[in-house]
């Protein structure tokens, strides 16, 4: 089994922005997933491959108790930049979670950062984040699941805080979803940790597996209408 990803393997990118706040997502990038399989399986016992001009991608590993290799293969997306590079890259990296890398990352709580004057409007007059965000500490139990999370700003100021003693942001986070799911009504009891995409409202696996098959992102009720 691979080990969980440490805290400074941990990448985080603003999903949505409000005037007064902003989602943040944890993310991985194919660097830690090439670092994780070479310290684990060994750089000469695992490889990649791209089909379907690098949407998917295969990543094989060297078994070598049956000596054959076993692979595992997933579709990815383009980036808004390089898009061929972030395919490849996009790709790879859902390969590697199912491999079981990384995965511990769809266990991560809802994020939600107040303002405190990140929020600027740029030259077309849309919402933008000019600050950057680190995990400090990250912690899991048993079940390779999320039980702690300490995220701090560029002044190393703690901005959001989980699983904590201290847990400042975590109620106004509570707040926020309460907010959100009060406008974006659910006909079905959101519980199982699936977060929409565009407004930050907790959504069921049954709405979130529909949308990624229809909409190739997870959206709420409310937001398909408009998708």
């Amino acid at each position: 089994m691979f080990r969980t990803l440490r805290a400074d393997e941990i990448d985080l990118r603003v999903q949505s922005i409000k005037e007064n706040g902003f989602i943040l997502l944890l993310y991985k990038d194919a660097r830690a997933d090439m670092n994780i399989l070479d310290e684990t399986v060994g750089a000469m016992y695992w490889k990649r491959e791209h089909t379907r001009n690098n949407a998917n991608c295969i990543v094989s590993i060297w078994n070598k108790d049956i000596e054959q290799w076993i692979s595992k293969e997933d579709t990815g997306v383009e980036s808004y930049a390089e898009k061929e590079k972030g395919l490849a890259s996009d790709s790879f990296k859902r390969a590697c979670v199912n491999w079981g890398i990384g995965k511990e990352l769809y266990t991560a709580p809802f994020v939600w950062i107040n303002n405190e004057g990140e929020v600027k409007k740029d030259a077309k007059g849309k919402l933008v984040v000019y600050e950057k965000f680190t995990v400090s500490e990250i912690e899991y139990d048993k079940n390779r699941n999320i039980s702690k999370l300490v995220i701090k700003d560029s002044k190393s100021k703690i901005r959001y805080s989980y699983g904590t003693t201290q847990a400042p942001q975590r109620a106004s986070t509570k707040k926020k979803v309460e907010q959100v799911a009060s406008t974006n009504k659910e006909p079905e009891k959101a519980s199982e940790g699936f977060i929409c995409n565009e407004c930050g409202v907790e959504i069921t696996k049954k709405v979130n597996d529909y949308s990624e098959k229809k909409y190739g992102k997870a959206l709420c009720m409310t937001c398909q209408k408009g998708a």
